[in-house]
């Protein structure tokens, strides 16, 4: 998929050192965006420096702290002196725990990274782009953000906080230039799931054959909606919740 439009454009990705952060990494690198990744792994980010080391640079830290995410925007100014688009994708799961099996610091841990995470991000950006009256964020929710069943009880809960912000992000700033809308994957198969396709890969064999599409997507099919999304042919789409689940949530 390719767009002219974002040459000389800057992306500020979270999570971009594997999985879906990096596909997106990688899309819009391809398409001759600039991008700032910031994430808590350097391994799969020095790959891309390795392939892109004019227009990537990144920023070791995690989402939850708000120190971390401040110096990693500023790294951001410093290098491309602009931010025109953020994908906050940053997340973790918590093994589907149910409520009582989950500990107090398993629920903050997947709310700090998922939820608050999120929002140290937005807030660091958004005046950013609030000065420049233009900007879109992409935040990343998933189909346990609009059902039950992709998730434990604290990643269920977190993502449905993630609707809940995108559609607020919307309403308070979309008069402001700013364009927010979200992406709620199904099964895709990254890093994070390695644990579905261990051993004899049970798992993930029931995971494709309960998706009506029967099978799995790859991290570079989110990262080809996310083109769209933030591109201009998609101006009109505000405040959605765009699911990417091989009709998981249609059944």
């Amino acid at each position: 998929m390719k767009f002219d439009e974002y040459v000389g454009k800057t992306v500020f990705i979270t999570g971009a050192a594997s999985g879906i952060g990096q596909a997106q990494a990688i899309a819009f690198l391809e398409n001759g965006a600039n991008v700032f990744a910031f994430d808590v792994a350097e391994s799969g980010l020095l790959h891309l420096k390795k392939n892109y080391s004019e227009r990537f640079a990144y920023s070791i830290g995690s989402v939850s702290r708000k120190e971390d995410v401040i110096q990693a925007f500023q790294e951001a100014l410093v290098t491309f002196e602009q931010v025109d688009i953020l994908l906050n994708t940053a997340g973790v799961l918590d093994g589907y725990a149910k409520t009582l099996d989950t500990d107090e610091a398993l629920w903050d841990k997947i709310m700090d990274t998922n939820v608050k995470g999120t929002y140290f991000v937005t807030n660091a950006i958004l005046p950013h782009l609030l000065e420049r009256k233009s900007g879109i964020i992409i935040n990343m929710a998933s189909i346990a953000g609009l059902v039950a069943g992709g998730g434990g009880a604290a990643y269920t809960a977190s993502k449905h906080a993630i609707v809940g912000y995108t559609k607020q992000l919307h309403a308070d700033y979309c008069r402001d230039g700013i364009r927010v809308n979200a992406i709620a994957p199904g099964a895709i198969q990254t890093p994070m799931n390695q644990a579905d396709f261990e051993g004899d890969g049970e798992m993930a064999k029931w995971v494709a054959n309960e998706t009506p599409a029967g099978r799995w997507a790859q991290p570079n099919e989110v990262a080809n909606l996310t083109l769209f999304l933030a591109s201009q042919a998609a101006d009109y789409m505000h405040g959605a919740v765009i699911p990417l689940d091989g009709g998981w949530i249609a059944k």
